[in-house]
């Protein structure tokens, strides 16, 4: 027998190592958790899964993001946590926003928030998981987990080892984009997690002096990639340079126009 590589996607073995979920800290129930994917960097994942989380506690829902974007965090400065985590032999307690969202990051445990991660793959997937066993995340009735762009050994580790109940894939339109889309939503298949659907951001531009909608990246394609690839399309969302600016400020949850609030409405259905 050839000896494991632990890449499922590609191995027709029934081993019984597919199922490698560990149970979260003693002192959690988390009753949803969402991965946000994209097929590549630079698409907006990130400001994505802030505004989801937000719009979602807007709706009175408690909610967390586990950051698992560890060479590139970004999700505590959306919100605007810079303090580093504390904890006890109990676990580690997550930073909590103004909004009342719980967060856990590197940021939160590294000594400088500029501090580069020089590690190998499976050092950084096993942080993943630690997060989730030994951060006391409490009553959470939705986790967005923030996903590393690509398929590579996180998004496989939280496939396998957290119970996640659905794939929010976010993508532009750019070129190539169909084949990148299909890679992050055929993956998620060959785990057996459902793709809940599509999120296209940086969709159009719309002018404020005459209200048209501009494509600034090129026509969008998202229909039909989404009927190729049998998912729904979620969410068009505009160019906003203010929504970026409320991002790099820490104010994603004060921003006036949440565009993913529908979306929040969707899933809470």
């Amino acid at each position: 027998m050839a000896e494991c590589t632990h890449d499922c996607s590609s191995c027709s073995a029934d081993c019984g190592s597919r199922d490698l979920r560990v149970p979260a800290n003693s002192m959690s129930s988390v009753k949803q958790v969402i991965a946000v994917v994209s097929g590549k960097g630079g698409v907006g994942k990130s400001t994505v899964t802030a505004s989801l989380a937000a719009a979602m506690a807007q709706k009175g829902r408690k909610v967390a993001v586990l950051d698992a974007d560890i060479t590139g965090p970004s999700i505590p400065t959306a919100f605007g946590i810079h303090q580093r985590a504390t904890g006890s032999d109990a676990g580690i307690d997550p930073a909590v926003t103004a909004g009342g969202i719980k967060l856990m990051s590197l940021n939160l445990l590294s000594a400088n928030e500029t501090d580069p991660v020089i590690w190998r793959g499976p050092v950084i997937a096993g942080v993943v998981t630690q997060f989730w066993q030994e951060v006391i995340w409490g009553d959470i009735d939705y986790m967005f987990v923030d996903m590393p762009p690509g398929t590579g050994d996180v998004p496989l580790t939280v496939f396998q080892s957290l119970p996640v109940d659905g794939v929010i894939v976010v993508t532009s339109p750019q070129d190539l984009v169909s084949m990148i889309v299909a890679k992050a939503v055929n993956m998620a298949k060959m785990m057996d997690i459902p793709v809940l659907g599509l999120v296209e951001n940086y969709s159009y531009f719309q002018c404020p002096d005459c209200g048209r909608q501009h494509a600034i990246f090129g026509e969008s394609h998202i229909e039909k990639v989404a009927a190729e690839l049998d998912v729904p399309v979620l969410a068009r969302l505009p160019i906003n340079p203010a929504l970026a600016a409320a991002f790099d400020a820490g104010k994603i949850e004060a921003f006036p126009t949440n565009y993913m609030a529908e979306l929040a409405e969707k899933l809470d259905s």
